[in-house]
């Protein structure tokens, strides 16, 4: 229990981060995707939107 409200926090401010860098809504859609992928257990939408984000997290 106190482990999943950490992870919302955590995931709340990363999202705050995101939507405030040059990233913007796509960086927040892949950090959605990926703890959406994890919630659900589907690791391929997980895994995927995280490489997604890393070239984008390179590029910038």
């Amino acid at each position: 229990m106190i482990q999943s409200e950490g992870l919302v926090v955590a995931a709340e401010f990363v999202l705050s981060m995101l939507a405030q860098s040059k990233i913007g809504l796509l960086g927040a859609i892949l950090m959605a995707l990926i703890f959406a992928g994890i919630r659900m257990n589907h690791t391929r939408l997980a895994v995927g939107a995280a490489v997604v984000f890393a070239i984008l997290m390179s590029q910038a």
